[in-house]
């Protein structure tokens, strides 16, 4: 075969991969679409044919970047393509780790591949978590988001169980294409035709349960989303404007025992502790007797806290500091290179990350919080609710990304958290999604990209820990230390016969 057709197979392939985790989830293209990948460890140079398929995956899921940083970065779309081209390119490393290092293992180990690559896989998308401080968008597992099980699966096998599912179900297409025989895909099929049931029959009745134990007992929650679009040049009248719209969906919100929640950004630019006008309004609505959980900068020496505030209505201010910032947001990575950078977000680079875990009390509940990226994060998670949290927050400021993908990967996110964790999972952002996510992962409530409203639900907190949980490295570690056994066997002289 013609090289150039091999890379362009590899750049197409790409594309469908990316395509997996468009605004519309592709999930029934997702149970096939790494299969040309697979086949491919077979061909010459695996390594390139792996970065080109992983550059044209990023290049697609990530194509909101580009429009980000010329409408708030001032730059030209052409500069704008090539900063993304540079993040895609150093993403596609991880295509090519596993194409290269997958090669030996897909022509030496028989069936036994059905179980090394898609561990090899995982293996490297936890490392992408925590390299450089971490990347873990748009996992596979995020592609069965709407696969019935999977979400309830992921209490056992969090999302990176799901991405195992994912590769596996491809490896075995492939392997049925390569042999030309029905029963690698049979056996592979039939591990998550198995799981994914019986996930989906557990969740059912623990939900039931869950579901009338809300209705009696749950307190009730609002989540504003005033729909504020991001200013591009300070517009005094505009900050007037939004901000009123704000106060006006809390007035209108606020009940007595309710809690009224602020998506990130929505009193940008008052800051509490230093803006009059905020903390009387925030006076008003306590007094009416609802809590207010609300986001704000809070100085901290020459620095600030991206912190989320609750005052209640006994006039109790508890807060919780953001512990996982956001590169190229909220700080610059070696700022004298990048200080170019700044004008991307407000106050680039002046925010601090907290170092300690902090739980908010709202009567006996106990709030789980996640300042907009930390979600992404599986394992950050899981720490705060065996920390004690019976419910989960996330607020956030996906204005920035308009109406493309990025708000509902960012959502998936946030529901394979709910789900893992088996707790009720509240979400504000400031132009959508929003949402109500039950502790199965599913939507009871949602306000999509650009609308403006109030959901308003009754929440009663979980306190039961999954395995998940417990132990959320179980999964990735066992996957990591069966990607390293292949790896060294089939790089041995000993040949394994396929």
């Amino acid at each position: 075969m013609n090289p150039l057709v091999r890379y362009f197979l590899a750049a197409a392939s790409g594309v469908l991969w990316g395509l997996c985790f468009g605004g519309e989830p592709l999930s029934v293209a997702s149970w096939l679409a790494l299969a040309p990948l697979m086949l491919m460890l077979a061909w010459p140079r695996p390594g390139l044919l792996g970065w080109v398929h992983g550059f044209a995956a990023w290049m697609t899921g990530l194509y909101w970047v580009v429009p980000t940083l010329e409408t708030y970065g001032g730059m030209p779309a052409a500069l704008g393509v090539a900063l993304t081209s540079l993040l895609a390119a150093y993403l596609a490393l991880f295509h090519a780790a596993f194409a290269g290092l997958g090669a030996a293992i897909w022509r030496r180990w028989g069936m036994g591949r059905l179980i090394a690559l898609p561990a090899l896989w995982v293996a490297l998308e936890w490392l992408r978590t925590y390299l450089g401080g971490g990347f873990p968008w748009n996992l596979a597992g995020y592609a069965w988001v709407d696969v019935p099980g999977s979400l309830p699966l992921s209490a056992w096998i969090g999302a990176y169980g799901i991405s195992f599912l994912v590769v596996l179900t491809s490896a075995a297409v492939a392997a049925s294409v390569q042999r030309r025989r029905w029963e690698p895909a049979a056996a592979g099929l039939l591990v998550p035709l198995l799981l994914l049931p019986l996930a989906a029959r557990w969740s059912l009745q623990r939900d039931a349960a869950e579901v009338r134990e809300a209705g009696s007992f749950g307190r009730p929650v609002r989540l504003l989303q005033p729909n504020i679009p991001n200013l591009v040049e300070t517009d005094t009248a505009a900050i007037v404007r939004n901000y009123g719209r704000v106060i006006a969906q809390s007035l209108e919100s606020c009940q007595p025992g309710s809690l009224v929640i602020w998506p990130e950004s929505a009193a940008w630019p008052f800051l509490y502790g230093r803006d009059r006008r905020l903390e009387d309004d925030l006076a008003k609505l306590v007094d009416r007797g609802c809590t207010v959980l609300f986001n704000s900068s809070h100085p901290v020496g020459e620095s600030f806290y991206n912190s989320a505030f609750l005052l209640s209505a006994s006039g109790q201010v508890a807060r919780y500091d953001k512990r996982h910032l956001v590169p190229f947001g909220e700080y610059v990575p070696f700022r004298g290179v990048f200080g170019w950078m700044d004008k991307l977000a407000r106050n680039a680079g002046e925010f601090r990350p907290a170092d300690e875990t902090v739980l908010l009390p709202w009567g006996g509940e106990k709030i789980g919080m996640a300042i907009c990226y930390e979600v992404v994060f599986p394992e950050e998670v899981a720490e705060v609710v065996r920390s004690g949290a019976t419910m989960l927050v996330t607020i956030t400021n996906d204005a920035w990304y308009g109406d493309t993908s990025a708000p509902w990967q960012h959502f998936r996110a946030a529901r394979f958290r709910a789900a893992e964790n088996r707790r009720p999972m509240l979400r504000a952002a400031i132009t959508g999604v929003s949402a109500y996510v039950a502790p199965d992962g599913s939507v009871r409530a949602e306000l999509g990209v650009f609308q403006e409203g109030v959901i308003r639900a009754r929440v009663l907190g979980v306190r039961d820990l999954t395995l998940f949980s417990r132990l959320p490295w179980l999964v990735p570690f066992l996957c990591s230390a069966a990607a390293a056994i292949a790896i060294y066997f089939s790089r041995s002289r000993r040949r394994r016969p396929e």
